[in-house]
């Protein structure tokens, strides 16, 4: 494995593939409250790319363009998370997307376990650790602990998503799940409005 460390933005001619693994890393768990700090992304070829936001940056636009690509699907894990933190941080709506969280709970209903970690352990055959999962992202260098952690997160997620492929295409939900990863980008809108929890409008 290698990580890749950026300042501000991916660096100019990276291809990174049509299926990009993507993950973020905050100041804490409200994207209207608490800043965007890395972007981690991941072409599935076990090297991983991060990207460092400065505070008070509001544009990336080599980033923004890979986010806006509809020739490149961009992989996540809880993607309701993080297309609102990239909105909100870098004012790009990342479409279109694969939820691998979503697809978890349409096709692992036998359990209430569909975390990173739990999927990586049965879909990829490995174990992360996560203890940097509480940690200061905002700190302008980053540890190596921070860094082996925010590239993990990205590491194997096309591996668990060709797992789920292949669950959602035997179980007849794959136009489902699409239809639901479409509608993440809105969803992310509506967080973001504060029609979250709890006054979710799809609530009674």
């Amino acid at each position: 494995m290698t990580i890749h460390l950026y300042q501000k933005d991916l660096p100019d001619g990276l291809d990174l593939g049509a299926c990009v693994a993507v993950d973020t890393e905050t100041m804490g768990l409200d994207p209207r409250r608490d800043r965007l700090c890395l972007v981690q992304l991941s072409a599935g070829d076990g090297d991983a790319h991060l990207v460092q936001i400065a505070k008070g940056q509001t544009s990336a636009p080599n980033l923004a363009a890979l986010m806006s690509n509809p020739d490149v699907i961009k992989l996540f894990h809880f993607a309701r998370f993080d297309i609102a933190s990239i909105f909100n941080g870098l004012g790009v709506v990342a479409q279109p997307v694969f939820c691998t969280k979503i697809a978890s709970k349409m096709v692992r209903s036998y359990t209430d376990r569909h975390g990173l970690r739990n999927l990586v352990q049965e879909c990829a055959g490995t174990d992360i650790s996560k203890q940097q999962q509480s940690s200061d992202w905002g700190a302008p260098d980053l540890t190596k602990a921070q860094l082996d952690y925010a590239a993990s997160d990205v590491l194997h997620l096309h591996a668990i998503k060709a797992d789920l492929d292949r669950r959602l295409a035997r179980e007849g939900r794959a136009e489902l799940a699409k239809a639901c990863f479409d509608f993440l980008p809105t969803r992310a809108q509506l967080d973001l409005l504060g029609w979250g929890d709890p006054n979710d409008i799809f609530q009674h």
